[in-house]
């Protein structure tokens, strides 16, 4: 049995942008400015739900706001249709990285599918090359203005398609052309890990990282099977994780008492998540709005994340698909300082904790580490 403890909210006067940031769960095709899609839609033909850069925002994040994965999955038509063409690629992740570093990222992982880019007869190695391509005048471009960034390539395969295997091969093959992991995405729900075990076997034979989306729109079986099945050293979500946690609370009403003391029974696989420091990449809002948390409450301030963090899960902060969802990483922090009255120790937490697990060679990592210790010294 483990005591959890809400606290008072603290009183915070520093600037939630301007701190150092790590993202490890961001979709390369969710996060397009709208006024590209609207210039790259023209260029190809496709056409959009509105040629007006805020209308079209506004739509993105009215139809991903519905509480469905499904439904939320269905914006990506837009995005992945104007991502077809080497241009239209090396210009969504150059224009990618220059946002992540305008919101204090200075190490960002962007995951996205190769597999849903050869629709105009490009091949996998073609996609990557110009994805890549994209990321390093992306870097270059942030380094001009004075600033630094880092980024890698997360190659995901679709859950629901059959070319695991393929992707693996692809993934493995860029390591030393940008890419740092591997992951599957799309539906969860029907999907387990389990359909790609020879690809996540290919994997580990190959000594390269998998993060494995799970724990959203399915529980605690796909949650095993990432674990089992997909050697995975990071969930993608794994919110629902905390269904195999007990809290009973001394108190009948928690929300009264800010001292309140709750006694909480782990089990058998939240145990194994949490004792072998395995990685939760949580998006906040993006859980929210797919209804990944849906079961615990219907608000934001029912959102697990918080109970995790107090009982020592590796909980990092992401963003999911910031443009879906209308949000920054900077947002994301700002929602859980008013949500759970975090301070700048637990952001500073969280950040390392997102810089522990990103994949990077030990001396980079200890080096990213490093840096963003000395500027939460200096804050202080």
């Amino acid at each position: 049995m483990t005591e959890i403890i809400l606290d008072a909210a603290p009183d915070l006067d520093f600037d939630l942008k301007g701190l150092p940031k790590v993202s490890l769960h961001d979709h390369l095709d969710g996060g397009l400015r709208p006024a590209t899609i609207i210039e790259l839609a023209e260029a190809v033909g496709h056409t959009l739900p509105s040629t007006d850069p805020v209308a079209l925002g506004e739509w993105f994040r009215e139809s991903a706001d519905s509480g469905s994965l499904v439904r939320y999955l269905e914006t990506f038509d837009h995005t992945i249709a104007v991502m077809q063409t080497k241009d239209g690629l090396f210009r969504v992740a150059k224009e990618f990285v220059e946002d992540l570093a305008d919101d204090g990222v200075v190490y960002g992982e962007v995951r996205w599918a190769p597999e849903q880019h050869l629709q105009q007869g490009l091949s996998l190695d073609d996609v990557v090359d110009a994805v890549q391509a994209g990321l390093e005048a992306g870097v270059d471009a942030v380094a001009e203005s004075g600033r630094d960034i880092q980024v890698g390539q997360l190659i995901t395969a679709m859950r629901h398609a059959d070319r695991g295997q393929e992707i693996a091969e692809l993934a493995v093959r860029h390591r030393n052309n940008g890419a740092v992991g591997f992951d599957i995405a799309g539906a969860e729900d029907g999907f387990l890990p389990a359909r790609f075990k020879d690809a996540f076997t290919y994997l580990a034979q190959h000594n390269f990282p998998a993060t494995v989306h799970a724990g959203e729109a399915a529980g605690l079986e796909s949650i095993q099977s990432a674990l089992v099945d997909g050697r995975a050293l990071r969930l993608g979500h794994g919110v629902r994780i905390a269904e195999d946690i007990t809290v009973e609370f001394d108190d009948e009403d928690a929300d009264e008492a800010d001292d309140n003391i709750g006694m909480v029974t782990l089990g058998d696989l939240a145990s194994w998540v949490r004792d072998r420091g395995i990685a939760l990449e949580i998006c906040p809002s993006s859980n929210l709005q797919t209804g990944a948390i849906a079961g615990f409450g219907e608000g934001i301030e029912s959102h697990p994340l918080d109970m995790l963090y107090q009982l020592g899960f590796n909980v990092t902060i992401n963003t999911d698909n910031r443009l879906m969802s209308g949000v920054t990483l900077t947002d994301e922090f700002e929602l859980l300082v008013e949500t759970f009255d975090y301070d700048l120790d637990d952001l500073l937490e969280l950040t390392l904790n997102a810089a522990e697990a990103a994949f990077l060679p030990l001396e980079e990592k200890e080096a990213l580490v490093e840096y963003i210790n000395e500027f939460y010294d200096e804050l202080g």
